[in-house]
């Protein structure tokens, strides 16, 4: 399976890139693993910045992959389901699975709208940066679980 990670600028935060890095180094052990930065709009009010941020993030996607958005209104799924529904797409032969972290401001609309799946991690909400590792850290549970693997326990 390969995995997409689309989200809105540089992660910047240090022991945030540590983190994404150490999961996401562990998840292409197996999975391929592409990290898709889209640019920050850094201008206007919120509603301007989510309109031309979901533009880029829609432009990022590629035609036939499953696309996950992480939207605090999305189905929060156990560590297990979330596993579950990705070895259900394996399954069926999905190859590709995009997920979609927005900018400061989330995901208007038009984002939801493409998605797949809208998926919450949490009922809290999260800096977009935090999401990327709590993210990966997910993404690398969910491979361990459907590998069998002793990590989620």
């Amino acid at each position: 399976m390969r995995i997409r990670l689309i989200w809105v600028a540089r992660t910047d935060r240090g022991f945030v890139q540590e983190g994404v890095a150490h999961y996401l180094g562990r998840v292409r052990r197996t999975w391929e693993v592409e990290e898709v930065v889209v640019p920050e709009e850094g201008r206007g009010d919120a509603a301007h910045q989510q309109r031309v941020e979901g533009e880029r993030l829609l432009g990022a996607l590629r035609p036939g992959e499953r696309v996950v958005v992480l939207d605090e209104r999305g189905k929060v799924f156990s560590s297990e389901a979330f596993a579950g529904q990705l070895g259900r797409w394996r399954d069926q032969g999905v190859r590709q699975v995009a997920f979609v972290v927005g900018g400061s401001y989330g995901h208007g609309d038009a984002v939801r709208e493409r998605a797949d799946l809208v998926l919450s991690l949490s009922a809290m909400t999260f800096p977009h940066q935090l999401v990327r590792l709590l993210l990966a850290e997910q993404v690398y549970r969910a491979q361990q679980i459907l590998g069998g693997s002793g990590y989620h326990h």
